[in-house]
């Protein structure tokens, strides 16, 4: 299988937008509508698997998530509690996160958002079954969300749904995990910390400046799992330099020492220099040579081996879009389109 063309699988389906809450919320699902969109203009998505070229990436629907699917990281009674404030928003409480606040209950929830658990167990079972080298679920990406509560913005921890259920079905499977959005992948390196089979790296700006005030550079994990995390705080400012240094210096020897099966990315957009919820000054150029890094990186240690998630963002309309429909170019080994770089 080549690093292009029909090596490419894009997980999405309209529905995923129901992801959504009340009007003025900065978590929009533009954020990735659009960039799928945009995507589709480029010429870079086929259909299906007839109409998928030689350089279009192959398009496939999700299936929601089950509960026995969550219950691999979330409690009985969280996704209960979920189902409950999703069919009557009105019984939230903040009992478990979702209430008033950065998750607020809304009708529907819990329908839109096993669609997003299931589109990135999609999308990590293709690469490991050989029907893509790489991946992308842009509705993806959920990452603060714990066993037992929602939080920022998200309500079921799709990254670790897929990788406690890729390892469950393949004893033995290492896998790294990166993420570099804006903000700390608190939620993945909980539900990680004492396992030996995870490693969990993230760069981010650093929690003394930004939710959720996590991800100091001393938290290497717990028990079986020291080691195994690995935590890149940036200061507020920091820009391409600092993000690609982060990548090279940290990031690139630890995965490479780990020797992960497969990589797992969380490409959060909200480390750019325009996002009005985080204080980092990185650029869409910075950005996608930070993606073709963890592209280079799956071809050096497992591969090609890679799947890819949204994440945060909050400029729906213009730059994320741009930025996720530029990583899924680069992972199809195809150059974005310049006229958008300057957003």
């Amino acid at each position: 299988m080549t690093s292009a063309g029909r090596g490419v699988e894009l997980v999405y389906a309209p529905e995923m937008a129901g992801y959504r809450f009340p009007a003025g919320h900065p978590m929009r699902p533009e954020r990735f509508t659009l960039a799928v969109e945009l995507a589709r203009e480029w010429g870079l998505i086929g259909e299906g698997a007839d109409e998928a070229g030689e350089n279009t990436a192959r398009l496939v629907v999700p299936v929601a998530a089950t509960d026995a699917d969550l219950l691999l990281a979330h409690s009985p009674e969280y996704i209960a509690h979920v189902k409950a404030v999703s069919a009557d928003p009105g019984r939230a409480d903040l009992t478990h996160g979702i209430g008033p606040g950065d998750t607020p209950a809304v009708e529907g929830l819990h329908d839109a958002a096993v669609l997003a658990v299931g589109g990135t167990i999609e999308a990590l079972d293709a690469v490991l079954d050989g029907r893509a080298l790489r991946a992308f679920n842009p509705a993806g990406g959920l990452h603060h969300a714990h066993r037992d509560r929602a939080s920022g913005f998200c309500v079921y921890n799709d990254l670790v749904v897929a990788i406690e259920h890729a390892i469950g079905a393949r004893p033995g499977l290492r896998v790294a995990y990166i993420d570099i959005d804006a903000h700390h992948g608190d939620g993945v390196e909980a539900a990680f910390a004492e396992r030996a089979d995870v490693l969990t790296a993230s760069i981010h700006e650093s929690g003394e400046y930004l939710f959720p005030g996590t991800g100091r550079a001393g938290d290497r994990g717990r028990g079986a799992g020291v080691g195994t995390a690995l935590n890149v705080p940036l200061a507020p400012g920091a820009g391409d330099t600092e993000l690609l240094a982060a990548l090279e210096a940290q990031v690139v020897p630890a995965v490479t020492a780990f020797s992960p099966d497969v990589i797992v990315a969380q490409l959060g957009a909200d480390s750019h220099a325009g996002d009005p919820l985080t204080h980092l000054e990185v650029s869409t150029a910075g950005y996608v040579a930070a993606v073709s890094r963890i592209v280079r990186l799956a071809d050096e240690v497992c591969g090609g081996r890679l799947t890819c998630t949204g994440g945060g963002g909050y400029q729906p309309f213009d730059a994320v879009p741009f930025m996720w429909a530029s990583a899924l170019a680069v992972l199809m080994g195809v150059a974005p389109r310049p006229e958008y770089a300057t957003l």
